[in-house]
């Protein structure tokens, strides 16, 4: 039987912050993501994806916000753990990334290695897009970015 997930995360923009989107530092953002790990909304949705293919709960289970462990914590390690959970590997990912700026599509290929190489899948499987909130809602605003996902397991 296959099985799939969705999962969704958004963060809010904040100064002195990097900005890291699927495992991939972002060098020309002004502002980078606040939250209790590295904030990577991107594989924060892709982990959330799994996990709810996989019938193992969610994000904040396994990586509770008020845990000392995960406090700047690399996502992409996240990512691998939760790998790590799953009965296989997953078939294949499909992610967008909902960001006004800066623009991605030069990180794209990037971000695919980087999640394929943490989940052990070609970079075939691994999907990423972008759009905007064309100036509507917090992400239009610039107030912060967000993500959705799709994860297939076989």
């Amino acid at each position: 039987m296959t099985r799939a997930g969705i999962g969704w995360d958004s963060h809010r923009l904040e100064s002195g912050r990097p900005l890291v989107l699927g495992g991939v530092e972002i060098p020309d953002a002004a502002r980078g993501l606040a939250g209790w790990s590295d904030a990577d909304v991107l594989t924060h949705a892709i982990i959330d994806a799994l996990l709810g293919a996989a019938g193992l709960g969610d994000i904040g289970e396994h990586f509770p916000d008020d845990d000392e462990r995960w406090r700047g914590a690399d996502s992409i390690e996240l990512l691998r753990h939760v790998r790590s959970l799953l009965p296989a590997a997953p078939v294949h990912v499909d992610a967008t990334l909902m960001c006004e700026a800066p623009k991605l599509a030069t990180y794209r290929e990037p971000m695919r290695e980087r999640l394929a190489q943490a989940l052990g899948i070609a970079v075939e499987a691994v999907n990423v897009k972008f759009t905007t909130g064309e100036g509507m809602g917090f992400v239009g605003r610039g107030e912060g970015i967000a993500a959705l996902a799709v994860a297939t397991l076989p």
